[in-house]
Formats: structure tokens, sequence, C-alpha cells
């Protein structure tokens, strides 16, 4: 999967993510599939016009969005699935900084980094933070950058896995 489609994917995993932080549903597996019914028809919709409330038939999902699909989901999960252990960390290293008074997007973004940072092994930490601060500039603030970088660059200098290689 090529770098551009790997960004495409971390930026859908951001918009789950904080999507699921400001309203939690009770069923992952229906917001899921709903999230990705969603990103679709908008795709489509951007491609085709206005449907003017017409049913839109939704085509089989293309190569390019199954591949997105396939690296983003597994960010989702993990992440979600070691939120708690995240949040603690961010709470370590973000000094005189509430958790909940962060924008959402910096919140979310630096939660799919630290995931990626903490249990991908096979995504090197500059990586994911250079991606993280792009999208934190991207989708929030213009501090954002700054911000997220500052926290995530702490907790890089503490892993114990080579920051630029894949282990």
């Amino acid at each position: 999967m090529g770098k551009g489609k790997r960004r495409e994917a971390r930026e859908r995993a951001v918009q789950f993510l904080f999507q699921y932080d400001l309203n939690p549903p009770e069923d992952l597996e229906e917001a899921l599939r709903e999230f990705w019914e969603t990103q679709r028809l908008a795709a489509l919709a951007e491609k085709g016009g206005p449907t003017w409330g017409q049913p839109v038939e939704l085509p089989p999902p293309t190569a390019e969005e199954i591949e997105i699909r396939e690296f983003a989901e597994p960010l989702i999960r993990g992440t979600l699935a070691h939120r708690d252990e995240i949040d603690a960390k961010i709470r370590q290293y973000a000094l005189n900084w509430d958790l909940h008074r962060m924008a959402v997007v910096d919140r979310n973004v630096m939660r799919l980094a630290i995931y990626e940072m903490l249990y991908r092994e096979d995504i090197p930490p500059v990586v994911s933070i250079n991606e993280a601060v792009d999208i934190a500039k991207k989708y929030s603030t213009p501090e954002s950058g700054k911000f997220v970088n500052g926290i995530l660059d702490r907790i890089k200098n503490d892993l114990m896995r080579p920051a630029r290689t894949v282990t």
C-alpha cells in the first residue's frame, strides 16, 4: 500500500475515533459498518453530484477502498482496545493538560499514533509521529501540530525500540 493510501486510511481512522469519542456506539461492528458505508456514499456523491433524495445503489467497494479499510480498521480496533492505557500515556506526558480539555481531534490523533508506536512494530515511530502531526495540522488548529509533536516525541524517547526502523 502506498504512502498516500496509508495517510488516507489514518485520516479515516481518526474520523472514526473522533466520532466514537463524542458518541460511543453500543455496537462497534454496526458503527464500523455504517461508517464505511457513509464514507462510500460520500465519495460516490462527490463523483456523481446530487441525487435529490433518491436512493443510491452502492457498487461493490473498489480495490482502493478495500485497501484503505484493511489498513484503517485494525488501527481503529487496536486503538479502542488499548484506549485506557493510551490515555494514561497521554496524561503522563501532557503536563498540565486535562485529557478531556484537549481538542477532540488532537486527542484522537495522538491515540492513534501512540497505538502505532506501542503495538505496531511494522510501523517506525517517526512515521507515526509525522503522520499524526500532518493530520493534526489538517484537521485541527494551527498550533495542534506542535502540541501533538511535543507529546508524541516525549513518548518516542521512552520507547524500547528503534524510532526509525521496523523491528
